[in-house]
Order: structure tokens, then C-alpha cells, then sequence
């Protein structure tokens, strides 16, 4: 379950009639959003067929390996990797390692992972929709050559699973061509919100992370639409105070990666036409020692949304569990930045599991979409991920 705060720290900086315009916005706002093509994630469930051969595929990777390299980039990783690093325990490794390449083209990151995991047995899950994308197809290509010495060549290719596009690219020929085990992805589902698709269900099956309980959260989820515009609309009021920038800021480590999810998300969908809010975190308390300074102090561009988790504690310092020491830290920041000017937001996730996780997705996804929206741009696209491609292609030839 969700709680929400968006009146006790932020009030005193809204303006009243700039919100109640933009709220008279949210019938156009769902129309467009209802209209829209690239909603599947919405507006689709996940079938009991496709969940059946997730389960499947992943028992026969936790069987037969002791690690299972993803390969993805973007939208096509962050979020069973957000899942990863927030649901699963920190040091004790699972009977099956997940790990992500792919993300960079760091030759002593891939070099360290091959030798990590040359004695090892291995599954590799490649994840690119279009299969053209540089780091996935380097990356895979490499990997393809390390399985194919590794093992013979019809061992690899069972060891291998690719989840792209229905129809056509690169990686579908390579699964015509070699008899991968493959997953589609959909085409009215973006990468960025592609969370129910298999790029994120199979690797977080494999961890052994509940994938019903998530799907249930995610598709209760909806029952958050009105807070999740509410959130969009004061996001827009800050942006037109000058409010330039929104500091996602934790209290808990384990939830770091989930706002690098939340960056990519809303960054890549409202960021176009000279317009959006930039997306950046703090993880507390470590960051009050360094960019509190500036919160408190500095250039008032930033309004922060304070995201609280409750997480099993059992931790006691002077008669104060560690839980309770932090909550009071929440709460003595929120205080002062408040004084400094820096207005604040509040979401809270009730509970540190798989079904709450899955409604907070939801619900930030929607936001996302309905911000894009107030902007006036499409939520869906990124022409501008695409500008670096094209100089890029012109200079690498392979």
C-alpha cells in the first residue's frame, strides 16, 4: 500500500489558481492517454500462457546454472535490476547469480565478469527490442563467442535466451537462425515502461522473486490514478515556480537503484522540447554531508519527493532502533529544507515486498505519463536518445 504528503511541505509554495486549471486538465489528460497507442502496459495483463513459459524457462535456468547473464541496456534492464538490488539480499547470493552487462562498453567490466564466471555454469539472457543497439549487440556477440568455446555450439545455443522484437532485427535472425529460446516483446509497450514483459519477469523469476505478487500489486496499482495526476500536477506547478529540477530523496540504500528507474523514466518522457523537470537523488543520510549543504542553502531550483520504505529493522542503539533514528532524521530534514525553501513531497511504500513494489511502479508510470502530458510532449518517444546514435553511426563501422 501507498501513503502520499503532498499538502504538509509543499502547500505554502502552490499556486492556487495554477492548480486548479491544470487539475481542470485531467479529462483531456486521460482522453489523450486512453487514446494512445503505446499503453499496453495499462491497459494489457499478462497471460497466464506467457507467465507459464517465464516460470518455465527460469526453473530450467536456476537448475542447470549457477549464473545468468543479462544483457540489456536502458529500459531493457532497469527495472528487474531496480527489483534486484531493493528485494534481494545484499551479500547472501541466491543458488543462481543474476548479473547485467551490457550497460556500458567498459572492456574491464566484461573482461571481469568472463573470467568471474568461466568456471561457472551459465545461461545468458540477451534483451533488445530493436537488436540493433551497439552496447547489446557488442555485448552479445562477445558473450556468444565466450559460450561457444565454453561449451559446444548446440549446448550454448540452449544456454542462450533472447527476448526482442515480434518480427524482425538483428536478434530475431539470430533466433531464426540459431533455435534460441526466445521471448517477444511487445510493440505497444516502450522500454522504459516495459516492466511487465518478459525483458523484467524472467530475470526477476530467476532471482526467485515472486512475480505474482508483483503483477498483483502492479495491476491494483491503478487504483492510484488520481494521486498519481495529482503528483504530475504539482510536479508542473513547481516546474513553472522555477523549480527546476526534483531530488528524489531516500533513506534507505537499497531503494538507490529504484530511483535510477524513476530518472529514466520520467527524464526520458518528459525531457523534449526545451521542456521537463531533471530528475536526480540523494541517498540519506550519507548525502546530507555533501549535497544537503547545497539543498539547504543553495540555488533554490530543486523541490525533492521524499520516498519512505519500511524495512524490517531490529536494529537498537540507546533504546532506538536504527528504523526510528532515521525517521527522525526524515523528519528533521524535511523540516529545515522546508525553512530553506525547498518544498517536499512525501510517498511512502508501506511494506518492502514484491506486491507494494509492484503498485508504486504503477503508479509512477502513470505519473510519468500524465507529466509528459501537462508538458504538452509525448510520453512515449525519445527523438533526442537517437541524436548521439546517428553521429555515432556515422563514425563507427563495423
Amino acid at each position: 500500500m501507498l501513503k502520499f504528503e503532498f499538502s504538509k511541505y509543499m502547500d505554502s509554495f502552490i499556486n492556487k489558481k495554477e492548480y486548479s486549471k491544470l487539475m481542470k486538465r485531467k479529462d483531456e489528460i486521460l482522453e489523450k492517454f486512453n487514446d494512445e497507442k503505446m499503453t499496453g502496459w495499462y491497459k494489457q495483463e499478462v497471460s497466464n500462457e506467457l507467465l507459464s513459459k517465464i516460470k518455465e524457462v527460469s526453473q530450467n535456468i536456476r537448475h542447470d546454472s549457477d549464473v545468468l547473464l543479462v544483457v540489456g541496456i536502458g529500459g531493457s534492464y532497469m527495472g528487474s535490476y531496480a527489483l534486484q538490488q531493493l528485494l534481494c539480499p545484499s551479500f547472501k547470493k541466491d543458488k543462481t547469480e543474476v548479473i547485467y552487462v551490457g550497460t556500458n562498453l567498459s572492456g574491464t567490466y566484461l573482461n571481469e565478469v568472463l573470467d568471474y564466471v568461466e568456471d561457472k555454469e551459465v545461461s545468458v539472457n540477451i534483451i533488445s527490442k530493436s537488436g540493433s543497439t551497439l552496447e547489446i549487440k557488442l555485448t552479445y556477440e562477445l558473450i556468444k563467442e565466450f559460450m561457444e568455446k565454453k561449451y559446444s555450439e548446440e549446448e550454448a545455443h540452449k544456454r542462450i535466451i533472447v527476448t526482442t522484437n515480434v518480427t524482425s532485427g538483428y536478434l530475431k535472425e539470430e533466433v531464426d537462425e540459431y533455435g534460441y529460446t526466445s521471448f517477444d516483446m511487445p510493440d505497444e509497450i516502450g522500454g522504459r515502461y516495459s516492466i511487465i514483459t518478459p525483458a523484467h519477469l524472467l530475470p526477476m523469476a530467476v532471482m526467485n522473486l515472486d512475480i505474482d505478487s508483483f503483477l498483483e500489486g502492479y495491476y491494483e496499482g491503478k487504483k492510484y490514478l488520481d494521486d498519481a495526476y495529482s503528483y504530475a500536477v504539482i510536479r508542473n506547478l513547481m516546474y513553472k515556480e522555477g523549480k527546476y529540477i526534483e531530488n528524489y530523496s531516500i533513506y534507505e540504500p537499497k531503494m538507490y537503484y529504484f530511483t535510477e528507474f524513476l530518472k529514466q523514466l520520467f527524464g526520458e518522457s518528459e525531457g523534449k522540447d526545451g521542456k521537463g523537470i531533471f530528475p536526480i537523488s540523494t541517498v540519506n543520510t550519507r548525502d546530507l554531508h555533501s549535497l544537503g549543504q547545497f539543498l539547504q542553502e543553495g540555488n533554490k531550483i530543486v523541490f525533492e519527493t521524499v520516498l519512505k520504505i519500511n524495512m524490517k529493522d531490529d536494529l537498537v542503539f540507546n533504546n532506538y532502533s536504527l528504523a526510528r533514528l532515521n525517521e527522525i532524521v526524515t523528519s528533521s530534514v524535511m523540516d529545515a529544507h522546508y525553512s530553506g525553501e525547498v518544498p517536499n513531497m512525501i510517498i511512502e511504500i508501506e511494506t518492502n515486498n514484491e506486491k507494494s513494489i509492484g503498485e508504486a511502479i504503477m503508479f509512477f508510470m502513470l505519473s510519468a505519463a500524465f507529466s509528459a502530458y501537462l508538458f504538452d510532449v509525448n510520453p512515449f518517444d525519445q527523438p533526442g536518445v537517437e541524436a548521439y546514435k546517428s553521429i555515432m553511426n556515422e563514425r563507427i563501422k563495423f
